[in-house]
């Protein structure tokens, strides 16, 4: 039923508001919070969904034990893994990708576009300069420190390479058909295979959750978690064990998603601590790293949304505005400028070719490149998609996916052209050949080491690692803890802390037990069944916001 009187009146879970205006309420029993254990006992408050939150940590802790017990034991069978899952599955990862894409592409030329997100005269939480803002920090993190420079030079450097073919088998790594000995063609193509990962796909998997959200939140009532996306399916049962279950899944999915970027993130900092100070780059120093930073989070955590979070996400803002505006201007400024309109259009090109499943023959590129990508954003997206989802209310479906879709990725591009287009031509202009031979993690850092003020610029570098760790990881433990608290906001603080010690030590325990292919195959074998679930979440998208009341 739609009417005004009952969405007024209407009192949705605890932090949820209520609808303003029409909106189609879903009519149920259900009360937030209805099948948690309470506690309290020597000091600590417990407020938890008992099956969800106990079915979640023993099997976390169960992991995070059996991989640092049997650490030589693990690493070959994580590898398996990773090859087998992406081998034979990449086509699904692709495949699924593509249908965010389009669905959240499709929905702003459609009726459902005129939704207004928490009412039909619900009016937006914050102005478009905030929005933007937060949109646009939603879209920074740890993966733009620790690929911005790698992984434009190491495509250009393997489509410069060309094509290799052993047993009539293709064993290089170029993307598409490569672009041997041609320069401009090999930047070009580095240069599209680069945004391909972080421009529409990422932000349109994003986006489809963040609506699923907060439409099923701010317009129908229900509690914010996944669960409730599947209220049109499952109806009541989505508050027994198949709810019980899509939580969980959410719950290792954001996990392992934000133990892959802080594994990432330490092993970039511990190479800058190497690069600038000498500091030895071992597995030693990640440890300590991730156990110093994850105290710090676990302090952002103790003071709250407002003084913790909000204080590091500004923070981490000034210092990355500040990072990329001295690349632009002390570096090659007219490169960039030119390269970011040259590298969309590339980008736009061969979108067709990159994204399609099927009959694909660059087989290490598509498989262990945006294979690995897409299982990561999927994780991701409960975290991520639950913070744009926030602060998203009063905006209607055709300005919120407009906006998820272009303000993060056009910022992704102007990132990767500075930072990428920066260090290729530092190769090709300059001759120096340091920054494409470094690792991974250090690439950064040699980039940075050909430009003025190198040791405060890579200072800064490994700061804003630091603090994307620590945003990471306080936001991630306070959306796991509403999941695993039946939806509360509000739970208390014991538990987020609980939580955020779980991500260090499965970012520990994945380093320890296998690398960076201990970290990846995590984030496959977790946003394998995760991506099931969204799949299904796209139905009840379109179900939901037919019935909805549209915007005038």
């Amino acid at each position: 039923m739609t009417n005004d009187n009952k969405a007024q009146d209407a009192t949705p879970g605890e932090g949820i508001p209520a609808p303003e205006g029409p909106a189609n309420l879903i009519d149920t029993d259900y009360v937030i919070g209805q099948d948690n254990i309470t506690a309290s006992k020597f000091g600590v408050n417990l407020d938890l969904h008992g099956k969800v939150f106990t079915v979640s940590s023993l099997v976390i802790l169960f992991f995070v034990i059996i991989t640092l017990a049997l650490q030589n034991q693990v690493e070959p069978i994580f590898n398996a893994i990773f090859s087998v899952l992406t081998g034979n599955l990449s086509w699904f990862f692709l495949l699924a990708a593509n249908i965010f894409v389009i669905l959240a592409i499709a929905l702003i030329f459609t009726p459902m576009g005129k939704v207004r997100i928490g009412g039909a005269h619900a009016s937006p939480d914050f102005s478009y300069a905030g929005w933007f803002a937060m949109l646009f920090a939603a879209g920074m993190g740890i993966g733009l420190m620790f690929y911005g420079v790698s992984e434009p030079l190491t495509h250009f450097g393997t489509a410069m390479g060309g094509t290799t073919v052993e047993d009539g088998v293709r064993t290089d790594w170029a993307p598409l058909g490569a672009a041997a000995g041609d320069q401009q063609g090999a930047i070009s193509l580095g240069m599209a295979a680069t945004i391909f990962h972080w421009g529409l796909h990422p932000w349109g998997i994003y986006a489809v959750v963040a609506l699923a959200l907060a439409l099923f939140s701010f317009n129908k009532g229900l509690p914010l978690t996944m669960r409730s996306i599947f209220y049109p399916i499952l109806g009541e049962r989505v508050w027994g064990w198949p709810g019980h279950i899509i939580d969980i899944l959410a719950v290792f999915a954001t996990l392992f998603g934000l133990a892959t970027s802080l594994g990432l993130g330490a092993s970039q900092a511990s190479a800058g601590l190497g690069y600038l100070f000498g500091i030895p780059d071992t597995n030693v120093t990640m440890v300590l790293l991730i156990m110093g930073i994850t105290i710090v989070a676990l302090g952002s955590v103790m003071l709250g949304v407002d003084k913790g979070v909000q204080r590091l996400s500004q923070l981490n803002m000034a210092l990355a505005f500040l990072l990329l505006a001295f690349v632009i201007f002390v570096g090659p400024t007219v490169l960039i400028a030119t390269g970011f309109f040259e590298n969309l259009m590339a980008y736009v090109v061969n979108l067709p070719a990159l994204s399609m499943p099927f009959g694909r023959e660059d087989a290490n590129f598509s498989q262990g490149w945006t294979a690995f990508y897409w299982a990561w954003w999927i994780s991701w997206s409960p975290f991520v998609g639950m913070f744009i989802a926030r602060v998203s209310r009063g905006r209607t479906v055709r300005e919120f996916l407009i906006a998820v879709l272009l303000v993060p990725s056009l910022v992704s591009v102007l990132w990767m052209t500075a930072f990428g287009g920066t260090a290729i031509d530092q190769v090709i202009t300059d001759g120096f050949q340091g920054v494409q031979e470094a690792a991974l993690e250090l690439q950064l850092f040699e980039m940075l080491g050909q430009l003025p003020l190198t040791a405060i610029t890579s200072f800064v570098g490994i700061v804003l690692v630091m603090v994307f760790f620590i945003t990471s990881s306080d936001s991630g433990s306070l959306v796991i803890d509403s999941i695993t608290a039946g939806g509360k906001v509000d739970a208390p603080k014991s538990q987020r802390v609980f939580w955020c010690l779980i991500e260090g030590a499965i970012a520990i325990a994945l380093l320890l037990g296998g690398g960076l292919t201990a970290l990846q195959t995590a984030v496959i074998t977790t946003g394998l069944p995760f991506t099931l679930v969204l799949l299904a979440a796209c139905y009840a998208i379109v179900k939901g916001l037919m019935s909805e009341p549209k915007s005038v």
